[in-house]
C-alpha cells in the first residue's frame, strides 16, 4: 500500500445552488467590515485585485486575501467577457465566482465554493452586487449621519437593489429616490424596492433630484463617465460610487479614457476620501482618483482605507457638514474571504456540498 492511500485528505466542494439562503445582506456588512478592520491591522494578508485580459476580451480577476479572527486566507476568481456600448460597460458573459479557502493557521484546504452569495431578498445576480452592496452599506456604517434618512439613488439594476437593501440595514432610511436613464426601468424597480423594503421609494424624472435634500448618494450604474455634476452636492452628504476602473481597458484598446462615475469636482469637495484598497488606485490607474491625483487637484494624503476607518486609525467623519466620500473602487479577498468563510460554515453544519477525497499534500501515487 502506498503512503498516498494510507494519508488521505478531503477538501468540501459547495455548487452555486447549495450556497443560497446561508447568508443575510445585514450579516454581510458585518463580516466585510471585519474584513477591512483585519486587513488594517495585518495588511499583509492582503493584496490588490489582479486582473489579466485575454485579446478577445475575456477579463480574469483575482482578489487574494484572508481574516485572522475568521481563521481564513484564499481567493476569490472570476472570468467575465467585457464589451462597451458608448458610455455604457457591458458583461455578455460571466461566469461564475471560484472560492478557494484554506485554514489560515494550518494551510489545510478547506473548500472549493462556485457560485454567487445572495441574499433571499435580492435573488441571484451574477455581477458580485452582493459583496459590493456590503461594501457599500460597510462605508455607509462607517461614514455616514447616523440620523440619515434620505438616499438618492442613480441606477435601477442588481447593484442598486443589493445597496439598497445593506444601507435600509445600517441606517433608518425613510425615503429613497431613483434615477436611471430607462423611465420604465426606474418606475418598475421603485415599486419592487418599496415593496421589499416597506418604505416610500420614488422614481424621479431628472437627475438633480437624486442629489437635493439627500442625506446618502449612491452610484450604482455600469457608466463609463461621471454621472452628476459635483457642484450639486450639499453639506453633510456621503457619497458612494462603484466603478473603478483598470488601465488595461484603455491600454488594450477597448476604451480612449479610464471609466468614473465621479467629477474632479465631487473628489475635490469631499472632506474624507475611502477606498477599499488605496494601492488599486495606483496599480490599476483608477480613473476617478487618478485623474485628480495627476491633474493635481487632490493629494495621495486625501485618500484613506475604509479598513482604517473601521479598525479607527483614522477618525471618519468628525462632524455633520462635511462631505464624505466612499469610492468603492474594487472587491479584494478581504471582503469576499469573509463573507464566503461564513456561508462555508452554514453550508458545512447544513450537511451541504460534498467531500472529495485527495491525497494528503507531498505523497505519491
Amino acid at each position: 500500500m502506498t503512503q498516498a492511500l494510507i494519508n488521505r485528505n478531503t477538501v468540501l466542494i459547495i455548487r452555486p445552488e447549495e450556497m443560497n439562503g446561508l447568508i443575510t445582506m445585514e450579516e454581510a456588512v458585518d463580516a466585510v467590515e471585519q474584513g477591512y478592520r483585519e486587513a488594517s491591522d495585518y495588511p499583509i494578508m492582503n493584496a490588490p485585485r489582479r486582473r489579466v485580459h485575454s485579446p478577445d476580451g475575456v477579463r480574469l480577476s483575482n482578489f487574494p486575501g484572508g481574516i485572522p479572527g475568521l481563521g481564513v486566507i484564499g481567493a476569490m476568481s472570476r472570468a467575465e467577457s467585457v464589451a462597451h456600448d458608448g458610455t455604457n460597460q457591458e458583461y455578455p458573459v460571466r461566469e461564475h465566482p471560484v472560492y478557494l479557502l484554506w485554514d489560515s493557521k494550518t494551510a489545510k484546504l478547506l473548500a472549493i465554493m462556485m457560485g454567487e452569495i445572495f441574499d433571499y431578498r435580492t435573488g441571484y445576480s451574477s455581477n458580485m452586487a452582493f459583496r459590493t452592496g456590503a461594501t457599500t452599506g460597510a462605508g455607509v456604517k462607517l461614514l455616514s449621519r447616523k440620523n440619515s434618512k434620505v438616499v438618492g439613488l442613480f441606477g435601477s439594476g442588481g447593484q442598486a437593489f443589493n445597496k439598497m437593501i445593506a444601507i435600509k440595514g445600517c441606517r433608518d432610511i425613510e425615503l429613497i429616490k431613483v434615477f436611471s436613464r430607462n423611465p420604465d426601468n426606474r418606475r418598475s424597480f421603485a415599486a419592487k424596492l418599496s415593496k421589499v423594503l416597506k418604505i416610500e421609494v420614488v422614481a424621479v424624472e431628472i437627475p438633480d433630484e437624486v442629489i437635493s435634500g439627500s442625506d446618502i448618494v449612491i452610484c450604482a450604474t455600469n457608466s463609463n463617465v461621471p454621472v452628476f455634476d459635483g457642484r450639486l452636492l450639499e453639506p453633510g452628504q456621503h457619497v458612494t460610487t462603484i466603478v473603478g476602473s483598470n488601465s488595461q481597458l484603455v491600454e488594450g484598446g477597448w476604451l480612449k479614457e479610464g471609466r468614473r462615475e465621479n467629477d474632479d469636482e465631487t473628489v475635490r469637495r469631499a472632506d474624507i476620501i475611502a477606498v477599499n484598497w488605496k494601492e488599486s488606485v495606483f496599480s490599476e490607474r483608477q480613473a476617478g482618483l487618478w485623474g485628480p491625483l495627476q491633474a493635481k487637484i487632490i493629494n495621495e494624503d486625501k485618500i484613506v482605507n475604509i479598513g482604517d476607518v473601521a479598525s479607527g486609525r483614522h477618525p471618519g467623519r468628525t462632524t455633520d457638514d462635511q462631505i464624505t466620500y466612499h469610492f468603492n473602487n474594487n472587491g479584494t479577498g478581504a471582503a469576499d474571504l469573509a463573507i464566503a468563510k461564513i456561508v462555508y460554515d452554514r453550508a458545512r453544519a447544513a450537511g451541504r456540498g460534498f467531500e472529495m477525497e485527495i491525497a494528503a499534500a507531498g505523497t505519491q501515487e
